[in-house]
């Protein structure tokens, strides 16, 4: 870690729970982050700003001037282009030391193996169920934790499936073949800075998963309801007979 590093990366370096060790594990590390929408924008800039050193975008869509209300990588100049050309534009304004790979493309599941092999940490960001099962498929089998958020309306919730850990539950064990309920923003709408909060611990519990600090949500879901102001949590158990986590 060079002297530009020491100073750039101070405040965090100066919690004891990080240190240079913690920090130079950040800056090692390697996260693949699937959607660049509401959760994928505070994701990606915390991610940069942290100092993250190798992050991978993935995203298919363009930036439409709806997306701007809470998607706040993206600015109306952006408007048209693709998300993850647009996001990777703003990480490298938040942190020019970060190394961004973009995906223009959905990845089919070889190609998707194939990234999340490469990687210490996978963030979930997408915005179906159908994705968020495959993710689900190959991070248990290639044993790399995966942190999931998702937001509607004024609700939001986020979790870690990590099968490193022994009798973890996995996103199959929770929602099994119905998944969530298919619901959209353009929908039933959402509140701006509610994909910011849910974003955040997203990004908190990366940066916990490649340091090794703390306790992780693995095991715990965590639902936060703006309108009270209040937080659940809520214990995962395992599915003994899920055909995912218990292959």
């Amino acid at each position: 870690m060079n002297d530009d590093q020491l100073l750039r990366y101070s405040r965090q370096i100066l919690l004891p729970q990080i240190d240079i060790i913690g920090q130079q594990k950040i800056l090692d590390s390697r996260v693949l982050t699937i959607g660049l929408g509401g959760l994928g924008s505070p994701v990606a800039m915390y991610l940069a700003a942290a100092g993250v050193g190798h992050l991978t975008l993935v995203d298919d869509d363009h930036v439409e001037v709806s997306n701007l209300q809470r998607q706040i990588i993206h600015g109306e100049k952006d408007i048209g282009q693709l998300k993850v050309e647009s996001a990777a534009a703003s990480v490298k304004e938040i942190n020019s030391d970060c190394q961004v790979e973009i995906k223009t493309r959905r990845l089919d599941k070889q190609e998707l193996t194939a990234a999340v092999n490469g990687v210490d940490v996978v963030v979930d960001c997408s915005d179906n169920f159908a994705t968020r099962f495959l993710l689900n498929d190959i991070t248990q089998a290639c044993k790399t934790p995966l942190v999931s958020g998702a937001a509607i309306r004024m609700e939001g919730q986020v979790t870690v499936y990590d099968s490193r850990n022994q009798g973890s539950a996995c996103y199959h064990c929770v929602y099994q073949d119905e998944g969530e309920l298919q619901q959209t923003c353009s929908e039933s709408g959402v509140l701006s800075p509610l994909l910011g909060i849910i974003g955040s611990m997203q990004a908190v519990e990366t940066i916990k998963l490649i340091t090794g600090i703390g306790d992780t949500l693995a095991g715990r879901l965590m639902i936060f309801d703006a309108l009270s102001m209040s937080w659940q949590e809520m214990k995962l158990r395992q599915d003994p007979s899920c055909p995912v986590c218990e292959k």
